[in-house]
This record gives C-alpha cells, sequence and structure tokens, in this order.
C-alpha cells in the first residue's frame, strides 16, 4: 500500500525554498517505530539509502545529506456501512485490524483497537477511564461489555478522552461518541443508506468524492478554525463535544450524552475547597504521567506553571520542562518560565522561534491538520513539542482548561462590566441615559462622556454577540474583500446563529458560567485543543491534559461563579488555592502563552513577507479573496496595525497552505516519478 505524504518541509535553518517530496512505499503504523524502505520523487538530492522510521504522525528521515520531516497523516479509525446491504450476523477480525465484508468495511491502526462480539463491533482510540472491565480486555472489549450493559447511554460510564464506534448489524445501526471536550474528534457522513466514518475529516469520503465547502471556509476566516458540527468537506461533519450519533440509514440524529450543570453555592470554606482542588489535579496529574518519558511545557503561566510543578512533585525528581521565546519585544516570557522552573527544579529547556522557523514549518503545520486550522500559536507549540521530542520525550503534559475551568480569561471580566449595564432600570436607560449620550450635541468632544457613550453602545449588545465586537471580518466590508461568486454561496450571519446557539444552551447559568461553557466549545474543542493535539502529534509526542480531567471539570461546576471571578478579579479562588505553591511573579503576571509576533515579523522581514504574498497569491487565484484586499492588507494595514491585521494574513495563509497541501495529491507525485524514471 502506498501512502501519500501530506507535506514536506526542511528543519529550520535549512533553505526553505528547495522542497523533497517522497513517497512511502510501505503500510504506516503510527504506534510503531518500524523502518520502511521509501522511494524519491524528483528532487536536488537522492537518497537511495534512507530509511523512515515512524514516531505517531511523524517520521524522520536522517542520512548524511539532510535531514527532512514528511508528515504521515492518516486515519486511526475508519469505515463504511451500507445500512441497505445484507450485513452478516456473526462478525470476525482480520489481522487484528479490519472487518470487512459485504456491505462493511472497518479498519483501526494501533493505538486505536478494534473488537467483535457475535453482529456487534467496536473501534476505539484514546484514553478512555472504565469504572468496570474484564482483566486482559482491550478497550474496545470494553466497550462492548458496557454498550451490552448500558445500551445508547455507554458513553456516560466512561471517563477520560476518546473517541468510539458502536455498529450493530443485526440492528442495522450505529452510535459514535467522543469524550467531554472533543480531544478525540470523529467524524461521519451519511447519504441514504451509505454511512462512512473516520477521526479525520479528509478521511472520511474518498478523494474524488470531496467538495470543499465555502461556508466552512468563511466560518474559518470568522473563527479561525472551523467548529463542529461543521467540517471543510460538504456532507462531512464532526461529532460535536460531549454528543453521541445515532445512524441506521435512515436518519443520523446528534444529541448531548453531558451536560454541564453549574451550582452557585457551596457550604464548603475556601480553604476546604482549596485542599479538595489540589488533592484532585495531584490525582490527575499522577494518572497522566504513568509513562517514563514525561515532560510539561511551561510558558511561564498560571496554568503550565501549575502543572509542571504538580508533575514535578508526582515524580519526585527532576522532570523536563520546555518553553518557547521569540526575539521581539512584548511576546518574550520566557523569563517567567525561568522563575517558575527555578522554583520547582526543573530540568528546563528552550528553544527561540525565528522567522525563518515559519517560513519552513508553516507549510508542514498547515498540511498536518484534516482542514485549515488558523490558531498561530500552533507553530510555537508544534517547535515546543518538537524540542520535547529531540530531548527523548513521547508524552507532554499540558495545562489547557484552566482559564475556562476556573475564570482566567480577560472577556470574562470585561462582559461583567458591561452586564452592569443591564440592571439600570430600563426607564433610566431609554429615556436619559442613551438620549444624552448619543443625541446631545458635542458628547463625542469630551473625553469621559465619549468614554460612556462606548461603553454603553457595546453594553446595549446583547451577548454572545458583545463578544464579537473586535472580530476581524467585521472590520471589512464583505463585498470589498470577498469575490462575488463566493459572497452569494455564503452567508455571513451562520456563524452568529450558531454561536447563539451554543450560548442558549446553558440557559439559566450566571453569566460568567455561560462564558464558561460557551468557550468549552469554541475555545477549548474546537481552537486550542486541537491546536495541542495537532502540533504534538506532529512532532511525535502525545499530549494530556490534566486540568480537564473529568474529576477537576466536576468540581468546577461546583465552584460558585462569584469564586471564579470576583470583583473583576480573574481566577481568583484559583490563585487562592495556589497562592503557597506557585511562585508570587507567576501569581501576579498577566496571561500571555505561546502568542506569536506574526504581524511584527511581517513588518520587518521582508523573506516571511514574500513567503505570505505568494501564499496569498495563490488564495486569489481560488476565488475567494480579492486580490485589491489582499494588496491593501498586506502593504497597508499591516504597517498600521501589525498585531490586529497581521492576524488576518496568518489566516488567509494558513488557508492557503492547507489547499496547497490538498494539491499535492498522491496521483500527481506517482506521475511525476513515473515520468522521471
Amino acid at each position: 500500500m502506498k501512502v501519500p505524504p501530506h507535506g514536506v518541509a526542511e528543519s529550520a535553518g535549512q533553505r526553505a525554498a528547495k522542497r523533497i517530496e517522497l513517497i512511502v512505499v510501505a503500510p504506516i503504523d503510527p504506534a510503531s517505530k518500524q523502518r520502511f524502505r521509501v522511494s524519491e520523487a524528483p528532487c536536488a538530492h537522492s537518497f537511495p539509502h534512507s530509511e523512515l522510521v515512524a514516531h505517531g504522525n511523524c517520521a524522520k528521515i536522517d542520512n548524511r545529506y539532510d535531514a527532512v520531516n514528511i508528515t504521515l497523516s492518516i486515519s486511526l479509525i475508519s469505515g463504511s456501512i451500507d445500512f441497505g446491504a445484507r450485513l452478516p450476523p456473526q462478525l470476525s477480525v482480520v489481522d487484528g485490524s479490519r472487518v470487512a465484508s459485504p456491505g462493511l468495511d472497518l479498519r483501526a491502526r494501533s493505538p486505536a483497537q478494534i473488537a467483535v462480539d457475535g453482529a456487534r463491533v467496536a473501534l476505539a482510540c484514546g484514553a478512555p477511564r472504565f469504572s468496570r472491565g474484564t482483566a486482559g480486555q482491550n478497550d474496545a472489549a470494553t466497550w462492548l461489555s458496557i454498550w451490552r450493559e448500558d445500551g445508547p447511554g455507554a458513553p456516560t460510564k466512561v471517563k477520560g478522552t476518546f473517541c468510539v464506534v458502536l455498529i450493530d448489524t443485526a440492528a442495522r445501526n450505529a452510535i459514535l461518541a467522543t469524550d467531554r471536550f472533543g480531544v478525540h474528534p470523529i467524524c461521519y457522513s451519511s447519504f441514504g443508506n451509505r454511512f462512512r466514518f473516520a477521526d479525520r475529516a479528509d478521511s472520511v469520503l474518498p478523494r474524488k468524492e470531496q467538495t470543499i465547502d465555502p461556508q466552512a471556509i468563511y466560518d474559518y476566516l470568522y473563527f479561525h478554525v472551523i467548529p463542529a458540527p461543521r467540517t471543510i468537506f460538504k456532507g462531512v461533519q464532526r461529532l460535536r463535544a460531549a454528543h453521541t450519533l445515532f445512524a441506521d440509514g435512515t436518519a443520523a440524529r446528534q444529541t448531548r450524552y453531558w451536560s454541564p450543570s453549574f451550582i452557585e453555592c457551596s457550604s464548603e470554606s475556601l480553604n476546604d475547597l482549596a485542599v479538595e482542588f489540589r488533592r484532585l489535579l495531584r490525582e490527575a496529574v499522577a494518572r497522566e504521567s504513568t509513562s517514563a518519558r514525561v515532560g510539561s511545557f511551561l510558558s511561564g503561566g498560571t496554568d503550565s506553571s501549575t502543572i509542571a510543578g504538580v508533575l514535578r512533585g508526582v515524580a519526585g525528581t527532576s522532570i523536563p520542562t520546555f518553553s518557547i521565546g521569540f526575539e521581539a519585544e512584548g511576546y518574550d516570557e520566557i523569563a517567567y518560565a525561568r522563575i517558575a522552573s527555578s522554583h520547582f527544579g526543573t530540568d528546563h529547556h528552550e528553544y527561540y522561534v525565528t522567522p525563518a522557523d515559519l517560513i519552513s514549518g508553516i507549510p508542514l503545520v498547515a498540511a498536518e491538520y484534516d482542514q485549515p486550522f488558523g490558531n498561530s500559536s500552533v507553530l510555537p507549540t508544534y517547535y515546543c513539542a518538537k524540542a520535547a521530542r529531540e530531548c527523548g520525550v513521547d508524552v507532554l503534559l499540558a495545562g489547557d482548561g484552566g482559564d475556562e475551568l476556573f475564570g482566567g480569561n480577560t472577556r470574562y471580566a470585561k462582559q461583567q462590566l458591561f452586564g452592569l449595564y443591564e440592571r439600570v432600570p430600563a426607564w433610566l436607560r431609554s429615556a436619559v441615559i442613551e438620549p444624552l449620550l448619543f443625541r446631545f450635541p458635542g458628547v463625542d468632544r469630551v473625553a469621559i462622556t465619549r468614554k460612556a457613550a462606548s461603553y454603553v453602545r457595546q453594553a446595549m449588545v446583547e451577548m454572545p454577540d458583545r463578544m464579537e465586537t473586535y472580530n476581524l471580518l467585521d472590520r471589512f466590508e464583505p463585498a470589498a474583500m470577498f469575490e462575488d461568486d463566493f459572497l452569494r454561496s455564503i452567508d455571513v450571519q451562520d456563524p452568529l446563529a450558531h454561536q447563539r446557539d451554543t450560548f442558549r444552551e446553558t440557559r439559566g447559568a450566571s453569566l460568567v458560567n455561560r462564558m464558561l461553557a460557551y468557550d468549552w466549545n469554541f475555545t477549548l474543542a474546537d481552537n486550542d485543543l486541537p491546536k495541542v493535539v495537532g502540533a504534538t502529534g506532529l512532532a511525535g509526542v502525545s499530549a494530556r491534559f490534566p486540568m480537564l480531567a473529568d474529576e477537576v471539570v466536576d468540581f468546577s461546576l461546583a465552584l460558585p461563579s462569584h469564586l471564579k471571578v470576583r470583583n473583576l478579579q480573574l481566577r481568583y479562588f484559583f490563585k487562592q488555592a495556589l497562592r503557597e505553591f506557585l511562585p508570587h511573579e507567576i501569581i501576579k503576571k498577566k496571561k500571555h502563552g505561546f502568542g506569536l509576533p506574526f504581524g511584527l515579523w511581517l513588518s520587518r522581514d521582508e523573506s516571511l513577507r514574500a513567503f505570505a504574498a505568494e501564499s496569498l497569491q495563490r488564495l486569489r487565484d481560488q476565488g475567494i479573496v480579492r486580490h485589491r484586499f489582499t494588496q491593501g492588507l498586506l502593504h497597508g494595514r499591516v504597517a498600521e496595525h501589525p498585531a490586529y491585521y497581521g492576524e488576518m494574513v496568518w489566516i488567509l495563509m494558513m488557508l492557503s497552505e492547507w489547499n496547497r497541501s490538498r494539491a499535492r495529491s498522491y496521483d500527481d507525485d506517482a506521475a511525476r516519478l513515473a515520468t522521471a524514471r
């Protein structure tokens, strides 16, 4: 079996212009370190004796000429079912990885698992935690046992991170499920009797049947990712976090199996709550650190510092930590990472990302994802994970989730402040305040009234619309940005409707908790978690998220919202609980993370600017964005505000690079290879 590469890029510091394309001529097992022979498409060098070593979804070729990375993005689980066919009543697994019969073709690639029980089959991947199970069973077999006892409610009995597909050929139905935060995604398509699924959107349908959805492109430009359930491909959906899907050939219905239930009252003292929180977090870190080669991200922020410190305590010895720095004023947080490392006594490693790293890394990272992905911190995350892999680490603990569980994002306090206006009597607002600020001459010439008018204008916008006040797309007229044909094919109001529907799912909770639940979807499940999982997977490292352990999440649900954000103070409880654990400087610092100075570098580095210009030119040629818009963006707007408008260049560029990676199809590569011979 020939597996086509999704993209190739040289390591940082090598000539970015040179492109080396390789065709793997052996099946790839992402869990193994088996060696594979490769043949090479035409390029500047030949590697007649090279061998491929697979590490997760990444492989490296080492030889006396160069060291190049090649992306091996393949699905761990995939399958197709024809519910109109005569499905067999007894199933069997072939070669430990496949169930195949007329109307049914199911595959699981290690580390995913497959198991059968009569007419039932389960495909599973991730790290599920079962309350019961049979010794010696693999995860898929345990899923079958729980399904037998609990039916469609089986996912409610399982903790941890997972995706699972449960098929009953006798009943002619299938159930798909993913964990609370969708750490392990599952995608599907349903047309008539034909039902297909895979853990990657680009593996659900055969390539010849894949069609790009223009609305998904617009959603991507709006959110910088494509939120579930939509994917980049028409007819392919991604199962939302904490949802199950039931399919039987007549319908495919997503239903939520777990919803956050927030509790606003607690009889426990702050000290008792702090003790319980520290215990749960330590247990979560201990569960996720069973690997002999485990390390931790360490940005110097509250969450990563906490995870690194707890891991150090659990290990009882120094543990490796990894940080990313930038030679750019206002972006480099290495100093705080060093403070945390010194405080806890970790074996600290640092890597400084450069513009040259972006040029070599962007094509590689863009191609790793099954659809366009525009979170700019994915590049620093990749280089951080790559450094960890080079140090022998195979598991990295991440602090993602702390902000969204315990109220750490600035907008939580900001929106609370706007929410105060809603408490003003309606008659006073409409009869006095608003006429005074919006109709009285000269108001905009006085600083205090101008600020008051701005505050009221934003406060008048209902949630969640108010959180999108500064969305990049709102800064441009759609007709000036997009080509006419593209604009006619989309609904510019669709993203906002999706946000409103999501916000309404947690009616009855406080404003803070409603924003948290909202971010569990758009910030965690759709954005930050895929960022870390994709970037670490590309580097050959597995990412784990102790903050998102079920027990820690349940604890946060029972924590009153006034302890999360108190008098506009973010993370009040979290910082009180850890004030004797974390360094004082970390407790007091502002949130930052692995923010990338892309806009700044774009305005200063000619090579990066040329790379971006070429990328945006390709996007214009695809009939999406107007040439005048991209030119004005690159040569005007970025100079005005590099950080803000540079973000728009970034998301357009990542869309272009993802499209480019798809264009390098296996058929094209094979044709070039045949011609060369």
